[in-house]
């Protein structure tokens, strides 16, 4: 058995990691109901904007006039893989990474992969193994549509230069503070609505009146529409971070409790065995003086 200083230094140093973790758990809280309202609110507004984008889409007959339309045979894919930039987030990072492996070495198997990241932690884990073309740390820092915008358009213009063929999203969707949803989502090019519903034909999605024209209005529409796509998958994996992070803090704590009420037991015990051991040996010195 230990003796009594070590095990008090072990209840001390439990005792401070449980105040660290109960600490990150009430801030992770605090940003998870910041988070939450802002993709919450943000969800009906993309989605709708999505929706708007692939009638349009289906609706136009042939050539669209849309370069982020266009179907090339997959030779090159870009995966924008979304991480963070800290740990402590229990399985948050490593789903994705584990996701993107699967997707260069199974999805497209034989088909040259490349990623873009964004968190630290996927681009630290996927620059060993894949090809990394460029990573942004510091857009967390500063959460804004203008930002996000940046590297939106630079990932839009990859494909409409032809360096890929395909682009799509990896990221964490938010449902509650304890499910986060590994997501994959196609951003080029873009999927029209009839490809998504078979059910779906043009007689019910084209009945609309243009003004101006289908092709000014999907010119204009479609880059708003990838990007609000783009920054709403990033919204969904900062509100998954931290509902996945104050859930991790919370069961580290509750171990960390057990933990010390264990090692409390345990001093007890020894305390209790040290004191009788030195009862005897007094009572037993005791007699031997009497004898």
């Amino acid at each position: 058995m230990a003796n009594l200083k070590e095990i008090r230094n072990r209840i001390s140093s439990v005792s401070s990691t449980m105040q660290i973790t109960s600490a990150m758990k009430m801030v992770s809280a605090a940003k998870l109901k910041k988070a939450q309202d802002a993709i919450t609110a943000m969800r009906p507004y993309s989605d709708k904007l999505t929706e708007l984008l692939q009638n349009l889409s289906a609706s136009m007959e042939g050539d669209s006039g849309s370069r982020f339309a266009e179907e090339r045979s997959v030779e090159k894919v870009l995966v924008v893989a979304i991480s963070s930039n800290r740990g402590l987030a229990g399985a948050f990072n490593s789903n994705i990474v584990k996701e993107a492996k699967n997707i260069a070495e199974n999805a497209y198997a034989g088909k040259e992969v490349h990623f873009l990241t964004l968190g630290k932690k996927a681009n630290d884990i996927l620059k060993k193994t894949h090809t990394v073309i460029y990573n942004d740390s510091a857009i967390f820092d500063d959460l804004t549509f203008e930002n996000v915008e940046a590297v939106a358009e630079r990932v839009m213009d990859l494909f409409v230069e032809g360096t890929y063929d395909k682009v799509e999203l990896l990221y964490n969707s938010f449902k509650n503070a304890a499910t986060q949803i590994v997501t994959r989502e196609q951003f080029l090019p873009i999927v029209p609505l009839k490809e998504q519903f078979e059910d779906v034909t043009p007689a019910n999605i084209s009945d609309y009146i243009f003004e101006p024209s289908k092709e000014e209005i999907v010119k204009q529409l479609i880059p708003k529409a990838l990007k609000t796509q783009f920054f709403k998958g990033i919204r969904d994996s900062v509100a998954s971070e931290h509902g996945a992070r104050m859930t991790a803090m919370h069961k580290a704590t509750d171990n960390a409790t057990d933990l010390r009420n264990q090692l409390k037991l345990t001093y007890n015990k020894a305390r209790q065995a040290a004191i009788t051991n030195e009862i005897l040996e007094i009572v037993g010195g005791a007699e031997a003086l009497n004898n």
